[in-house]
């Protein structure tokens, strides 16, 4: 990755139902923590399952490895049978995506890279078909491979062409952002933006493998950082509580990329995700609380143009949520208040613009959890007790959007 110096607004986009016991939110926080400190210092991995993955997985699932140094472990995730790689990274990795070649070269494999255009620019159907090109060019067949090197909008346009290649090929994910380890690469959501919105366009397909390898962040922007948290924070309202905790004791070690703080807080909301698309893949149930924030998140990047970084419209997403959450006699004060507290000390967003009401019921009008013409949200009945939410009446709408409006 291209050395930049760190900014610190995290909203502009760069252009180069309630979990099971089982999740994180139950371990013990102390053990946790000195587990992940343990094996920060001894530079081990940890690996984190998720159950109900890739087809192409005899135990029908797959493993996210998160530590430092990781591209070794590349040529075992792919498996014995590939032959040809395809490495997709973007442009701003092209260093990255060739020293990525090499290494799968000297392990054996033909790999090719293609490259393609930065963040949410590289999202859409003219990206796919060039990758279709290149694969078909290359006499790609079903026991090949994709390896998706970027940020999590590299992962969602990787994962749409491996589904897409043949009906299905595999893919591995290598997250090079915070956004992407905790949030694109895990699950196997993939997509392509249209002129109408954002993901419209997609389809389920879990990868072999993601390899999140820490080093990746260090020379990440500052402000790409703090984007990503955004995600983070939204699996501690949903699910996990301490990771609320850390960031509340130390928000400063949450933007450190040194840091074992951040580790175990990446782990946690890796943890949370797993767990739940474990038991839905497809989405069809408990896998919406995961949209938690992305209703009106999702409205705003569209309205921006996809100039707008998800993980600051998400924060914003998340606090109309509590708003929304709080007027119709859900949520507490003390949670709704602890919305604007958690993000405000990341140096989040929790506002946005009051004149862009219109266009953002618009957006909100195209979410995919929508039912015909009933509005549909992911609100809290309290921490950790997510539900989905039957919007009665848009008035309701615009009057959360008036708190947080400036």
């Amino acid at each position: 990755m291209t050395d930049q110096q760190p900014q610190t607004d995290p909203t502009t986009e760069r252009t180069p139902q309630t979990p099971p016991a089982s999740a994180p939110a139950g371990a013990d926080a102390g053990v946790v923590a000195e587990d992940v400190q343990a094996r920060e210092e001894h530079d081990e991995p940890s690996v984190i399952p998720v159950a109900g993955g890739s087809e192409y997985l005899s135990e029908g699932g797959y493993d996210v490895v998160v530590g430092r140094g990781l591209l070794s472990q590349l040529p075992e995730m792919l498996g014995t049978q590939v032959r040809k790689v395809l490495v997709v990274h973007p442009r701003a990795l092209r260093a990255t995506g060739d020293v990525v070649k090499e290494d799968l070269d000297q392990a054996g494999f033909n790999a090719i890279t293609a490259e393609i255009p930065d963040a949410e620019e590289g999202k859409h159907i003219q990206v796919a078909a060039f990758c279709w090109q290149v694969l078909g060019q290359n006499e790609f067949t079903r026991s090949d491979a994709i390896v998706s090197v970027g940020g999590g909008a590299v992962s969602d346009v990787a994962g749409f062409i491996a589904a897409t290649w043949l009906r299905g090929v595999n893919v591995v994910h290598m997250p090079t952002t915070l956004l992407g380890m905790v949030d694109a690469a895990v699950g196997g959501k993939t997509g392509i933006n249209t002129a109408e919105g954002k993901n419209l366009v997609g389809a389920f397909h879990p990868p072999v493998g993601v390899l999140a390898d820490l080093d990746t962040l260090l020379t990440l922007p500052k402000n790409e950082l703090i984007s990503g948290l955004a995600e983070v924070v939204k699996c501690g309202f949903i699910a996990d509580e301490h990771i609320l905790d850390l960031i509340e004791a130390e928000p400063e070690q949450a933007t450190n990329p040194h840091s074992a703080a951040l580790r175990e807080l990446i782990e946690r909301a890796i943890r949370v995700k797993s767990v739940v698309v474990s038991q839905d893949l497809k989405e069809s149930g408990i896998r919406e609380i995961l949209n938690y924030g992305h209703t009106l998140g999702h409205a705003i990047e569209l309205a921006e143009r996809y100039q707008y970084r998800h993980g600051a419209a998400v924060s914003i997403g998340m606090a109309f949520a509590a708003e929304l959450a709080r007027s119709v006699g859900k949520l507490d004060d003390a949670t709704a208040e602890r919305h604007f507290s958690v993000l405000g000390a990341l140096g989040l967003p929790t506002s946005y613009r009051g004149d862009r009401w219109a266009a953002l019921l618009d957006g909100i009008k195209r979410d995919k959890k929508n039912r015909g013409d009933q509005l549909r949200f992911v609100l809290l009945e309290g921490q950790g007790r997510p539900i989905t939410y039957d919007v009665p009446d848009e008035s309701l709408l615009f009057a959360a959007y008036q708190e947080i409006a400036d």
